[in-house]
């Protein structure tokens, strides 16, 4: 089973890990305020095979976990296609606007699952 970790700079990422344990992943919400800056950190705990951060810009986090971890990140995103790009470019970090949709979850995990051949 594959862990998603979501990280929303305003606390949320309900809807996202809805499509997520619905596409048969794990999904991991960080809560609070600021959460998309901790995300690498609970990917690390986690040990999470992708994260996805939510904010304005659609890149504080993922650059965060991507200058402190190692992490191959795609941000700016503003579209499920675009995720769907970066995850079929080898990227594990996903950073997009905010975009609390299900249908973002259950689309990231097919694509990551079609992708490792699972």
């Amino acid at each position: 089973m594959i862990t998603v970790v979501i990280a929303d700079r305003l606390g949320k990422g309900q809807n996202v890990a809805k499509g997520v344990e619905a596409a048969g992943g794990k999904a991991v919400v960080v809560p609070g305020m600021g959460a998309d800056m901790r995300l690498g950190d609970v990917m690390q705990q986690e040990q999470a095979d992708l994260g996805i951060s939510f904010c304005g810009s659609g890149g504080a986090g993922a650059l965060t976990a991507a200058t402190k971890y190692g992490y191959p990140e795609r941000h700016g995103m503003r579209s499920i296609e675009e995720g769907i790009t970066a995850i079929n470019d080898g990227k594990t970090v996903l950073g997009f606007g905010f975009m609390d949709q299900e249908e973002l979850g259950k689309r990231i995990v097919e694509t990551y699952l079609k992708k490792i051949g699972s």
